[in-house]
């Protein structure tokens, strides 16, 4: 897997000279030529004319997931960088080895060196072909541990103290068994043992803990290998996560991943108390805006706190756990009759069987469906429990309704099309002539989202327009009435205004003001699911889904996930 590291390499440099102090993993370098073609006279020389007819071609310098080919002055000699490199993103590609690290100059505390500084390496051994973010992901963990031996050099001396030791051992080992001084440095050194322990975390889980010199923390997580856990072997970008927390919205919800009483190693002593107030206050039943209220905090605190967790595959998001949700097996769903889950659900669950309650929702079924009203509570807050373990899971997806305006039989008329009829038929009474793009609008900003306001895009004509038509008064006479609906529906095309007065729910004011309002701020493109639309225009539920009944004829719905956490479910 190309985000594994092939190697951990800390490489110094001084007035001394530079040297490989340590490498991880080591191994004894052997003799690979076959015994066949060792030249029996040690003072032969190769033929001239066999190198030249047959060039040796590029050999890879992976074996096995480890890096080989590069002997330990090879190194040294490539990242003890010039000064010009100190303290930037240094990078190298050899063949199929990437090499990227961020060279860090210490200010030595103590006299052994007659400069006063040094240059400290910590270089990671990747394959040619890791993305652009994995390469970053490095270079930002390599230069975080700069600056933790960076500081612990100026607190304690402690980089001279292990450089010494490192040296001292390479002096009297090295140039009989490299990988015997390699061993022993292991032993000796703690900035040895926590290169180990980098390097074992990274290729086991992704998250790396560490306690440089048993006092300064460091933390990382490398989401691509991290998010693998709980997404079955899904590559999971950096970008695509801070893609999918931008479109974080009030009416989402935090899932953890693990449960709260498991988080106490991820909130230590040093963490943030806002976060800890969070998971005091935490439920999949509430969503991000009530979590705040309760938490005592700010929206966008907890928005940023959200984003942590999910970085860091602590937590999902999700849409708050209600009766009205709909969930669907989810198609990558790991349902087959040996599965792991089905042992672990037993155990959280005795007594249930999980291939028995996830077939259930072979069919899209509501949370509503299944909770009867005349079973005890004890057994629907339990029935909650399970479907709350099954998105933690991923077993579930759950759909939402998006709604699309389809007016007449070739659906929307273009803008084109749209405009140039409008410019042929002036508006009655002077009014100004809107143009209805039908475009999908951008996507929201966060900041708006919690203030609650519609980011719906519209032209100052629109705004306008609407305005008047808000103060516009309905009067019993029949006359009046077709006046007043033709001036909600001025601006759209007379074959949609002639397939919309055929509904009878027009000859109802409030319902054809909401309806010309929501189609007016591109609502029904299939861009916003109710659950969204609910929100921005403070719409009850059955206010919403009556409207759509009453202009069925005109309005088609459909069921699907919700883009904006698509990321985090396994059939995206």
């Amino acid at each position: 897997m190309e985000v594994n590291p092939l190697s951990v390499i800390l490489v110094k440099s001084d007035s001394k000279g530079d040297r490989l102090l340590f490498r991880y993993p080591f191994q004894v370098q052997e003799n690979t030529e076959p015994s066949g073609t060792r030249r029996k006279n040690p003072y032969t020389l190769p033929i001239v004319e066999d190198l030249l007819q047959s060039p040796p071609q590029p050999s890879s310098n992976i074996i096995k997931g480890s890096l080989t080919g590069f002997t330990d002055e090879v190194l040294s000699s490539l990242f003890a960088v010039k000064s010009e490199l100190y303290n930037r993103k240094f990078e190298l590609k050899v063949n199929d080895v990437r090499f990227v690290s961020h060279p860090t100059l210490l200010q030595l505390r103590t006299k052994q060196d007659a400069s006063g500084i040094m240059l400290i390496n910590i270089v990671f051994a990747l394959q040619a072909l890791a993305s652009h973010s994995v390469v970053k992901c490095y270079h930002d963990l390599s230069k975080r541990m700069g600056i933790v031996l960076k500081h612990e050099e100026k607190r304690c001396g402690y980089i001279s103290e292990q450089t010494q030791l490192m040296t001292s051992v390479h002096d009297d080992l090295y140039s009989n068994n490299p990988g015997a001084a390699f061993q022993i440095i292991l032993e000796k050194c703690s900035l040895a043992n926590n290169i180990k322990k980098m390097y074992d975390d990274l290729c086991s889980t992704g998250l790396v803990n560490l306690r440089v010199n048993r006092w300064i923390p460091l933390s990382f997580c490398l989401p691509q290998k991290v998010h693998q856990w709980h997404l079955r072997g899904k590559i999971v970008e950096p970008e695509d996560i801070d893609r999918c927390l931008t479109a974080l919205r009030p009416y989402h919800s935090l899932l953890l991943l693990y449960p709260v009483q498991q988080m106490n190693d991820f909130t230590s002593l040093d963490s943030s108390p806002s976060l800890v107030r969070l998971l005091s206050q935490y439920s999949p039943l509430k969503n991000l805006q009530t979590l705040a209220l309760d938490a005592d905090l700010t929206l966008s605190h907890v928005f940023e706190l959200t984003a942590h967790l999910v970085y860091w595959a602590k937590a999902t998001v999700i849409f708050p756990v209600c009766s009205t949700n709909k969930y669907v097996i989810a198609p990558n769903a790991p349902i087959h009759l040996n599965s792991p889950l089905i042992d672990k659900f037993n155990k959280a669950f005795p007594g249930s069987n999980l291939l028995r309650l996830i077939s259930e929702f072979s069919l899209p079924t509501s949370l509503g469906q299944k909770c009867n009203p005349l079973c005890h509570p004890s057994q629907q807050s339990q029935l909650v429990q399970t479907i709350i373990w099954m998105l933690q899971h991923h077993l579930l997806l759950q759909l939402h309704t998006y709604v699309q305006y389809m007016p007449t039989e070739n659906g929307l008329h273009s803008k084109m099309d749209f405009n140039k009829k409008n410019a042929k038929s002036p508006s009655p009474r002077g009014s100004t002539v809107l143009s209805s793009s039908y475009q999908p609008n951008a996507e929201h900003s966060r900041a708006e989202s919690e203030s609650g306001a519609s980011t719906i895009s519209e032209t100052p004509e629109l705004v306008t327009r609407s305005i008047n038509l808000e103060n516009v008064s309905f009067t019993s006479t029949e006359e009046d009435k077709q006046n007043y609906q033709e001036e909600l529906l001025l601006d759209f095309p007379d074959e949609e205004r002639t397939s919309i007065f055929k509904i009878p729910a027009t000859n109802t004011p409030e319902d054809l003001k909401l309806f010309a309002k929501l189609c007016r701020k591109q609502y029904f493109q299939g861009n916003h699911h109710i659950e969204e639309i609910m929100y921005l225009e403070n719409l009850r539920r059955s206010q919403l889904l009556q409207l759509l009944d009453k202009f069925r004829d005109v309005l088609i719905t459909y069921e699907t996930e919700d883009p904006a956490i698509a990321m985090f479910s396994c059939s995206s």
